[in-house]
């Protein structure tokens, strides 16, 4: 190559390179988000926490960022319709929560981030392993032993004589159901008895409360998916007429009239699947992303529910309490 020709390549390089980088840029990355409840929204909660992360990697609604939200609001066959309609609106990348939500997502073959709900994705099989997911899905998950152990714990706080507990769950969500089986062993291994009532439709919770009249629970521990959570009222209002302790898995049940909460900072949790979306959109291939755990617990107690059923809780485990709603 002579001179001439060198330093022209030279040229080229220089120019058609931060051309490239620039239409990179420029490029609105296209995120639709699919839950099994109500859509993670641009407006709602979730979404504007996620969309605060995703901006703490350059990415701004209006500027290189496009936001789709769909959700099911508790039927779980509009799922694939819906994600059908993110996949026509050509998504680069899906947050997704709950388990059902995941397979449908999993099924279209875009790279998916789970942010949270899933169970234990390697037991569902929804990736191959922690360390390697494989195929178009990762996220973080975590360890329902774990957490039972501690969620017991902290019922025998305030049920010191506990000796039963009410396990409620949807039948249906694989994912759940895995996750209810690993609560029920720990509860079992620690001594405290589990009244299994599951559930498959909203009018099975008649059911689930007739059972828990005729062999009443010292306690009510609630596995949070779609359906629960559609119900959590009227759990919440079954515990306060019974005078029940109840612990659930996230915090906002408990805003929402829950007593107690031990579970993952759902914040956490969406800052790490914004960041997640920042990789895949950089090019990394979602199967090479390690399933993460979350690393941050909350214990959030609702005083105003204590006082209601007639419940004083100890002093200590106020102290442990990350929040306490009055």
């Amino acid at each position: 190559m002579d001179r001439r020709h060198f330093l022209a390549s030279l040229v080229a390089a220089g120019v058609v390179a931060p051309l490239a980088a620039r239409a990179q840029a420029d490029r609105a990355l296209r995120i639709g988000t699919i839950s099994p409840t109500a859509p993670i929204a641009a407006e709602s909660p979730f979404g504007k926490i996620l969309i605060e992360d995703l901006a703490q990697h350059g990415y701004v609604i209006g500027r290189n960022l496009t936001f789709d939200a769909r959700g099911a609001m508790g039927d779980i066959a509009k799922l694939k319709p819906l994600l059908s309609e993110l996949v026509a609106g050509h998504v680069d990348v899906l947050v997704a929560t709950g388990y059902p939500a995941v397979v449908a997502a999993k099924a279209t073959g875009v790279p998916t981030v789970v942010a949270w709900g899933v169970g234990d994705p390697v037991a569902t099989r929804l990736v191959e392993s922690y360390a390697h997911p494989g195929g178009s899905v990762t996220g973080i998950s975590d360890v329902a032993t774990t957490l039972t152990a501690k969620r017991l714990e902290l019922l025998k706080e305030v049920a010191p004589k506990l000796h039963r507990v009410a396990m409620l769950w949807n039948r249906n969500d694989l994912g759940m159901s895995l996750r209810y089986e690993a609560s029920a062993k720990t509860a079992e291994s620690i001594g405290v008895d589990v009244q299994a009532l599951g559930v498959r439709e909203p009018d099975d919770f008649d059911g689930v409360f007739t059972a828990m009249d005729r062999e009443p629970p010292d306690a009510i521990l609630m596995v949070a998916d779609s359906l629960t959570s559609l119900n959590r009222k009227r759990v919440f209002d079954y515990a306060a007429a019974q005078r029940l302790p109840a612990i659930y898995e996230y915090d906002f049940l408990i805003r929402d009239g829950g007593l107690m909460s031990y579970g993952p900072d759902w914040r956490e949790c969406l800052a790490r699947a914004a960041a997640m979306v920042d990789r895949i959109a950089k090019g990394a291939k979602p199967g090479d992303l390690p399933f993460e755990q979350p690393t941050r617990y909350s214990f959030v107690f609702n005083l105003k529910v204590a006082k209601g059923i007639g419940l004083q809780p100890p002093p200590e485990l106020l102290a442990l309490a990350d929040e306490v709603i009055e």
